[in-house]
């Protein structure tokens, strides 16, 4: 066990299993072409209310080491408060997360062309109010120091519409590869770019290649919006999910692990 809580030998429980439809040799295709793919009701009712349950579950543990990290966020409503805006490394803490990475495994496995393995996973909470993000690739987040490919499998818990920030995806421009390293997408890049909102209802999930370019606005409703995201790399390219978490831990740990004297900023 290293001083972050990272144990790359500590496994979850069994958990639950998912039964997730197969994808078609139409998805494939269109996910090659696009860099996008959304898959519509591929969770249950009752697999989208075991997940609620989780989620409720690891939202009231108190925050501390060695546990699933904790990101929070101040929020006015009217009064200033903070709320838990991100959670991350889920599946070494949680039977229910660590089942569903499992089962999201199979559709990596098509998107990449080969057995795939989890590079990280994370847990957005959009409250109400809650700001969107700049337009941007995930390669540019220094993945590539770990892989040259990833697929992140989006897992809409609760509906994602325009109203409320859903992600917004430009088609067909993951095959320009990565535009730069660590910045978001300028408007130069962009002038060709058609940014589509991808509207999603619980349990549907979306296939997102780590070169296509995608953005999200403000939540403007007054519910929050959560999805889960779950990133995997070809499993010929190796296993880096502890290192992942380790170099991650050292840049911007988990709110409870942070230094009151620490500068921490989230780059990209």
């Amino acid at each position: 066990m290293t001083h972050s809580g990272i144990d790359a030998k500590a496994a979850p429980q069994a958990g639950p299993e998912f039964a997730l439809r197969a994808m078609t040799v139409d998805d494939g295709r269109r996910y090659g072409e696009d860099g996008f793919l959304l898959l519509k009701q591929v969770l249950s009712l009752p697999a989208l209310q075991l997940i609620e349950q989780e989620v409720q579950r690891l939202e009231s543990m108190p925050e501390q080491p060695g546990q699933h990290w904790v990101y929070g966020e101040t929020v006015c409503d009217p009064e200033e408060r903070r709320v838990i805006s991100r959670m991350e490394y889920l599946e070494r803490h949680s039977p229910v997360f660590s089942a569903l990475g499992r089962a999201l495994g199979e559709y990596a496995a098509v998107a990449l062309g080969e057995p795939a393995v989890l590079f990280k996973e994370k847990l957005n909470f959009k409250r109400p109010g809650g700001a969107g993000f700049t337009p941007h690739q995930d390669q540019q987040a220094g993945w590539w120091n770990y892989a040259s490919r990833f697929v992140s499998i989006m897992v809409s818990i609760d509906a994602a519409t325009e109203e409320n920030g859903c992600v917004e995806f430009a088609a067909g421009h993951h095959r320009h590869g990565m535009f730069r390293a660590w910045e978001p997408l300028s408007d130069d890049d962009m002038k060709s770019m058609t940014f589509v909102p991808v509207e999603t209802e619980p349990g549907d999930v979306v296939l997102i290649d780590s070169y296509c370019p995608h953005r999200s606005c403000v939540n403007r409703s007054r519910e929050q919006r959560r999805l889960y995201f779950a990133t995997y790399n070809r499993a010929s390219e190796g296993d880096h999910l502890a290192a992942y978490y380790a170099d991650k831990h050292a840049a911007y740990p988990p709110d409870v692990e942070r230094d009151p004297s620490g500068d921490y900023t989230f780059r990209v």
